[in-house]
C-alpha cells in the first residue's frame, strides 16, 4: 500500500474528562490541507455507530446497549436510550443504527443489538420512534438470526430507494455465507416497515447479496453505488462494491480470484471481486463517503477505519466510482483502534476510537469521539456532484486523456489543479470532447474543473 510522505506532528491526547468542553488540540495535514483535531467527549464503552444527525448533532450507539445524542459545537450529550436485553460479549452487543432517510416527518431510528435465546446468541433489528428527548415504542422488525461472540455484522444504511440495508457476519459459521436460507454472511434489503421488498433478487428473500465474512461497514455514495467493509480470516480485508444477486465468495474465496479454485468458483457463483484488498489485514470497520472541498485531497473518496493496524485509510476513485485509483494512510496509531467514521455536510470528520473493546490498549480518557476539521473550513455544506457529466479516458493517463463532456452540460471553460489546490493549466472549450496531454503535468494526482451552464463539475484523475 502507498503510504502518506506527509511527516504528521505528534499528537498530546488531551480532554480526559466525560463531557469536557471542546477544545483544539493539534493541527495535523491531509497533504497539503490544515486541520485541527479535537476530542468531543471521552469515557465512552466501545463506540460502534457514529451519524450525523438533521438535528446537527452526533448520534451514536455504544456496545453495551446505549444510544446517545452529542452536540459537536459544545461536547454536551444526553443519553435517548439503553436498551436492557443487550448481550455485550466479545465483539457482541448494540451495533449499527440507522436514521429514517425523512426524519423530520418520519422521526424513526432503526438498531441492531445481539441478544440471548436459550444458550444461543441471536440477531434483532427494531425501530423506535424518537419522541424529541428520548427513543420510545420499541417495534421487532427481524429476529433471531444467528449470531456469535464474534462475526456479528452489522452496519444499517438507507438507500436511495429508501430501502433499509443490513450487513451480517457469518456467526463464525462459514457455510451459513452460501446458505440461501441463513441470513448470516450477507447484506440484507428491507422495507421500512420490515417487509421483504417485492423486487430483491432472490424470491421472498430478505438477501441482498452473499458469500460474505463479516462486513462492518457500508455507505451509498450520491450516485447509488453501495461499498462495504469486508473483514477477511489472516488475509483479505476487503473493501467490496455490492450489488444485488452476486456473490463474494467466503468462505470458498478470499480477497480477489487468483486462485485456481478460486477462479473456478467465481466463474461458477456470479463473484464479484473487491475493488480494494490487504494482505496482512488491518481490521477495516466503518467507512463513509467524502466529496467535500474543505480537504480536496479526500474529494470523491472512501475513507475506511481499521481496527488493528489503527489508521484511517482513504481511496480514492475513479471518476464512475467503480475502482481506486490512489490509496493513503492518515493518523497511524496517533489515537489506536478506529471504529467508525462520519462525515458532517460542512465536511467535518468524525472518528470513533475504540481502545476499550477487549482488544486494543486503552489511553487516557478512552474510547472518545474525535473531530478533524479543516483550519480554513468554509462551514458550506457540500453541493450535490455533477461528476456524471465528465469523464476522463483513460484514467490514470500517461501522455494524453480524452475529456468527454455530458452535451446537457454545455461547458464552456476548464481549469486543472494540483492536490496543493494551485492552479496549473486552463482552457477555454468549444465541444462536449477534447484532450488534456501531460506534458506540462508531472507525475501525480490532480482536480480537473469544468464550468458550464449547469454549474461546475469536477473530476479526479492522476498523471503516472
Amino acid at each position: 500500500m502507498k503510504k502518506s510522505v506527509i511527516s504528521l506532528p505528534l499528537l498530546l491526547i488531551l480532554l480526559i474528562t466525560i463531557g469536557c468542553s471542546k477544545k483544539s488540540e493539534s493541527q495535523l495535514y491531509i497533504g497539503a490541507t490544515e486541520v485541527d483535531s479535537t476530542t468531543l467527549i471521552t469515557g465512552l464503552d466501545t463506540p460502534w455507530e457514529i451519524l450525523w444527525g438533521p438535528d446537527n448533532h452526533l448520534w451514536f450507539t455504544e456496545r453495551n446497549g446505549t444510544v446517545s445524542r452529542l452536540d459537536p459545537a459544545n461536547g454536551q450529550r444526553s443519553i435517548i436510550l439503553t436498551i436492557p436485553d443487550v448481550f455485550e460479549y466479545g465483539e457482541g452487543g448494540l451495533l449499527g443504527m440507522a436514521l429514517h432517510p425523512d426524519f423530520q416527518n418520519d422521526p424513526t431510528v432503526y438498531l441492531v443489538y445481539n441478544y440471548t435465546s436459550g444458550p444461543l446468541i441471536k440477531e434483532r433489528l427494531v425501530k423506535y420512534n424518537w419522541n424529541g428527548s428520548e427513543l420510545t415504542n420499541a417495534e421487532t422488525l427481524i429476529e433471531n438470526i444467528s449470531a456469535n461472540s464474534y462475526h456479528n455484522g452489522s452496519r444499517l444504511v438507507f438507500g436511495p430507494d429508501g430501502k433499509l440495508y443490513m450487513s451480517t457476519g457469518d456467526a463464525g459459521t462459514t457455510s451459513n455465507s452460501q446458505n440461501m436460507n441463513s441470513l448470516s454472511g450477507k447484506v440484507l434489503r428491507i422495507n421500512q416497515d420490515g417487509s421483504i421488498p417485492a423486487d430483491n433478487p432472490f424470491p421472498d428473500s430478505y438477501i441482498w447479496a452473499l458469500g460474505l465474512r463479516n462486513t462492518q461497514g457500508l455507505v451509498f455514495s450520491p450516485d447509488g453505488i453501495l461499498y462495504g467493509s469486508e473483514h477477511g480470516p489472516d488475509t483479505d480485508d476487503e473493501v467490496n462494491i455490492l450489488e444485488p444477486g452476486r456473490n463474494y465468495g467466503w468462505p470458498s474465496v478470499a480477497g480477489f480470484c487468483n486462485l485456481p479454485s478460486e477462479t473456478t468458483f467465481c466463474n461458477e457463483n456470479n463473484v464479484r471481486e473487491p475493488i480494494a484488498a490487504w494482505t496482512p489485514t488491518l481490521a477495516v470497520a466503518g467507512l463513509d463517503y467524502y466529496n467535500h472541498t474543505d480537504i480536496p485531497e479526500w474529494q470523491h473518496s472512501i475513507l475506511v477505519t481499521s481496527l488493528k493496524a489503527g489508521k484511517l485509510v482513504s481511496l480514492k476513485l475513479s471518476p464512475d466510482g467503480l475502482s481506486v485509483i490512489a490509496q493513503e494512510e492518515w493518523f497511524t496509531n496517533h489515537y489506536g483502534r478506529l471504529r467508525d467514521v462520519c462525515i458532517s455536510p460542512s465536511g467535518s470528520l468524525y472518528i470513533a476510537v475504540s481502545n476499550r473493546d477487549g482488544r486494543g490498549t486503552p489511553r487516557p480518557g478512552d474510547d472518545r469521539i474525535v473531530e478533524i476539521k479543516a483550519v480554513n473550513s468554509t462551514g458550506i455544506a457540500d453541493q450535490p456532484t455533477k461528476k456524471q457529466y465528465l469523464r476522463i479516458i483513460p484514467n490514470p493517463m500517461e501522455q494524453e486523456a480524452l475529456v468527454d463532456i455530458n452535451e446537457q452540460f454545455k461547458a464552456s471553460g476548464y481549469s486543472i489543479y494540483n492536490m496543493m489546490g494551485k492552479l496549473v493549466q486552463e482552457g477555454m472549450i468549444k465541444t462536449s470532447t477534447f484532450n488534456i496531454r501531460a506534458d506540462f503535468l508531472d507525475a501525480g494526482s490532480y482536480i480537473l474543473q469544468v464550468t458550464g451552464s449547469s454549474g461546475i463539475a469536477t473530476a479526479p484523475f492522476i498523471v503516472r
